[in-house]
């Protein structure tokens, strides 16, 4: 089989030397790309020029890491009919959506420049120690060094090798390594190969980026690896965790930054269980098959006849739900069986849309158990990945606040509420949901995360591995900072050694 060059070393495109890995189209089960994935000797080249690369890119000013993000997005756009063909080939997805993905994509790119530019990256504090010979303090955030950074399989553009973490990455000073997720790997080489043409243009050192192609050994590989100094992640909980385990295993551990899982709950309140809610309940549900990290997986409604019209309405609706083909066919077996397991352990299957005739397009579903039930099983908390959404029926708002606390941590909480009515348990909810979750909504949808300075995309265990942090805006650049106080230097020499124009 004829392969393609894929892996990134030094600022090149140079072929693997490993097994070969092929990409297809879900919808289809044609061959997209093929692939020879990296060595282990290969990981070892690309993560030491990444190493090479760090104290240098560390000390490269705002400016240089602004025109840098900016002229890989001009690049990505360049190449952008190429791009959105090679994303929808190999995902299944729109091209409508690919479009906007790749103008999302971009960007985020130049919000982290402009952030750069604004001084908005890092944090500098310059005192005394005090007393009576006081000694000049300055404090800077400065890059932690070489990130390794997982593509994410539901948004090949956004959320991969030119995504936030990459972007946040960079625009921290840190060197990157990407290993491309094995579902689009010629979108992820050809995006990797923009990336290194815009590194090589800057004239700063080729290891500022690298691309890897492989499977778990070579994954777990990276992460052991002694030049990786941090990790993002946006993937599975099982995948996630394992990264974390064997960056807790390593002799000096380092962060993993890992979204993982969310069932995003949606509490509908009295005042606004009606059919324009359900309406919008079903759209987000079923966006983009269910395979973005927000889809709203569980909904409590009230119990009564407001209740029983809202999840009428839904049931017509996800009825009617087109089935669209998923990433890939392992995802849509996880996706099916999940929902087959929901209904052995008792869940009432009130609706299911219509199966498509492409391949691995299975339907919409909809479910029910009462609050009891969902009490009694914390399993009814794991994530279904697809277009299946969970209601749970509550009697009064006592209940609906315990149901809340039960709750793991959350990306997303979503609370409809309408009235005077609904405003005392809204008040009781909010400090609840608080603790559970990243991002709270009020009469809207979780699905369409805005790529803005103000977003947090993140929350408690097991929505992500770090609470503290976001994914998305540009505090997502914290992620890869790490404090240093000078005392006693003038900051003349500082300046000199770091840079004037570092904003970190």
């Amino acid at each position: 089989m004829t392969t393609t060059a894929g892996l990134i070393a030094d600022g090149v495109l140079i072929d693997g030397e490993a097994a070969i890995a092929t990409t297809v189209d879900p919808s289809t089960g044609a061959t997209v790309g093929a692939f020879r994935g990296a060595t282990r000797s290969q990981l070892d080249r690309i993560a030491g020029l990444a190493a090479d690369a760090e104290d240098r890119f560390r000390h490269t000013g705002a400016a240089v890491r602004a025109a840098l993000l900016e002229d890989i997005a001009l690049r990505m756009e360049d190449a952008g009919d190429e791009i959105v063909d090679l994303a929808v080939a190999e995902s299944g997805l729109s091209r409508a959506r690919m479009v906007s993905e790749l103008g999302r994509t971009t960007g985020q790119l130049r919000m982290f420049a402009a952030a750069l530019e604004e001084g908005g990256i890092g944090h500098r504090r310059a005192d005394s120690t005090g007393g009576p010979t006081p000694v000049p303090l300055l404090l800077r955030t400065l890059a932690v060094g070489p990130v390794a950074v997982f593509a994410a399989s539901n948004f090949p553009l956004a959320f991969s090798t030119a995504g936030g973490d990459v972007a946040s990455a960079l625009a921290a000073g840190c060197p990157v390594i990407v290993k491309a997720h094995s579902a689009h790997v010629a979108t992820s080489v050809r995006v990797a190969r923009a990336i290194a043409d815009a590194v090589r243009a800057s004239g700063l050192p080729g290891g500022v980026f690298g691309h890897l192609i492989g499977d778990r050994e070579i994954g777990t590989g990276l992460v052991a690896h002694p030049a990786i100094r941090a990790v993002g992640f946006t993937g599975s909980r099982g995948g996630g965790q394992a990264l974390a385990r064997v960056a807790a295993e390593r002799p000096h551990p380092i962060p993993v930054f890992a979204e993982m899982s969310s069932v995003n709950p949606v509490f509908v309140l009295p005042g606004s269980a009606t059919e324009a809610v359900a309406d919008g309940f079903v759209a987000s549900l079923t966006l983009g098959g269910g395979q973005f990290c927000t889809n709203p997986g569980l909904v409590f409604v009230p119990a009564g006849a407001a209740g029983d019209a809202f999840v009428a309405r839904s049931a017509r609706l996800v009825e009617d739900a087109a089935a669209q083909t998923m990433l890939t066919g392992a995802i849509a077996r996880a996706y099916s069986s999940s929902v087959e397991d929901a209904c052995r352990r008792g869940a009432q299957l009130v609706a299911s849309g219509i199966a498509a005739e492409p391949r691995n397009a299975p339907a919409a579903h909809l479910l029910e158990i009462d609050l009891a039930a969902f009490q009694e099983d914390a399993r009814w908390m794991d994530e279904m990945f697809g277009a299946a959404g969970l209601v749970v029926r509550y009697p009064g708002a006592a209940q609906l606040v315990a149901a809340a606390e039960a709750l793991d941590g959350q990306l997303t909480a979503t609370i409809w509420h309408e009235g005077a009515d609904d405003e005392a348990t809204l008040r009781a909810l909010l400090p609840v949901l608080e603790r559970k979750a990243g991002r709270l909504i009020s009469n809207g949808w979780p699905t369409g995360v805005a790529v803005s300075p103000a977003m947090v995309h993140g929350g408690p265990s097991p929505a992500t591995t770090d609470a503290r942090f976001t994914a998305v805006g540009t505090l997502a650049a914290d992620r890869f900072l790490r404090p240093v106080a000078y005392q006693g230097f003038p900051e003349s020499l500082l300046e000199g050694v770091l840079g004037a124009d570092t904003n970190s």
